[in-house]
């Protein structure tokens, strides 16, 4: 929350340009480049998937919340682009055509240019990454995952794919979900004969046919 709340200061402070550019000169560093253009998959639906598949395999109660919450997340972030908020541009559009300046690009990105608002990415890895987190027993593991879906929100602006205000909104909409879930199903203590691996689950169905 207070992070949230540091972004909202920020949005409401400042143009989105002014905090774009500020984040944009820090682009061309070798190392951060090639960090944050790979750490930005951890919010791709195809690698979603495969995170999605090991938290089931891990215990199928888990991976039925996170399915849950990532389903909801997407399908709100989608719907917020297509039909309300279909005519925002993106950066690279938006510094090109109107500002009429070139922003540092990572190389081998491929800028997008409209349906900026939210950011699917940064949505995705909340609404997953956060019901890691509160799943957690131990705190180390819990800052891990909220610094894995912070990283992964960032890397958005880093990358010029979106404004900062796109990923406060989508990581709010992916840990609201993440939140709602957690609450519905593993608080209350929910489908309770999920509450194993997958493989512990198969042997308990097997023995229930027999």
């Amino acid at each position: 929350m207070l992070l949230v709340v540091a972004a909202l200061v920020l949005i409401n402070t400042h143009s989105k340009t002014e905090l774009h550019l500020t984040i944009n000169n820090r682009v061309g560093i070798y190392f951060f480049d090639r960090f944050f253009y790979y750490i930005t998959y951890l919010g791709d639906g195809l690698v979603a998937v495969f995170l999605l598949a090991a938290i089931f395999i891990f215990n199928v109660r888990l991976g039925v919340v996170s399915l849950l919450s990532f389903l909801l997340a997407s399908l709100t972030s989608i719907t917020l682009k297509e039909l309300f908020f279909d005519d925002e541009n993106r950066p690279f559009f938006v510094f090109t055509y109107y500002e009429h300046l070139k922003l540092k690009l990572v190389d081998g990105l491929q800028p997008f240019i409209h349906n900026s608002f939210p950011s699917g990415h940064a949505t995705q890895a909340f609404a997953i990454f956060s019901v890691l987190m509160f799943y957690s027993q131990k705190n180390f593991v819990k800052f891990l995952f909220l610094f894995l879906a912070l990283l992964t929100a960032f890397s958005r602006v880093y990358l010029s794919q979106h404004w900062l205000s796109d990923i406060t909104a989508g990581s709010c909409i992916g840990m609201f979900y993440g939140i709602l879930f957690h609450f519905l199903i593993i608080e209350k203590n929910k489908i309770k004969i999920l509450n194993r691996n997958i493989f512990q689950l198969s042997q308990l169905l097997v023995r229930t046919k027999k």
